[in-house]
């Protein structure tokens, strides 16, 4: 039997105010927000989808949507509160630069840093993400 073909072709990250968040990524990764949809009838203003494509073979999609119930992630985790069960890893050349690049975006530096080559970052929306060599 063959087995099927499975292609990863992004990635789905709920947040507070999508469009805030993609506009984020965007900036960070160099890449256009190339969709944004409004919230739906009944919904707050901040509430939409977002998407920021990736060109033709350099990594997944990152689409952005609303969770109404959003609770704002710890790491590393603690008892009894809500953690990230998922953070984007993206590589870098110079890890100084980027991490000065991503806090003039609007991340924030983590406090704990678990390894010299990694550098462990929240975005504006309070998701971890680590920037590595």
């Amino acid at each position: 039997m063959n087995e099927p073909r499975l292609t990863l072709n992004s990635i789905t990250i709920t947040a507070p105010d999508p469009r805030a968040l993609a506009e984020f990524y965007g900036a960070l990764l160099d890449r256009p927000v190339n969709r944004s949809e409004g919230p739906l009838p009944g919904e707050p203003a901040n509430a939409g989808f977002a998407q920021v494509r990736a060109p033709e073979g350099d990594g997944p999609t990152l689409n952005f949507e609303y969770e109404r119930h959003w609770q704002r992630p710890v790491w590393p985790a603690v008892p009894g509160r809500t953690h990230a069960t998922q953070h984007l890893d993206i590589e870098v050349e110079d890890l100084d630069a980027a991490v000065e690049h991503a806090i003039g975006q609007g991340a924030t530096l983590a406090e704990e840093q678990p390894q010299a080559t990694v550098r462990v970052l929240f975005d504006p929306a309070g998701h971890p993400f680590c920037l590595f060599l």
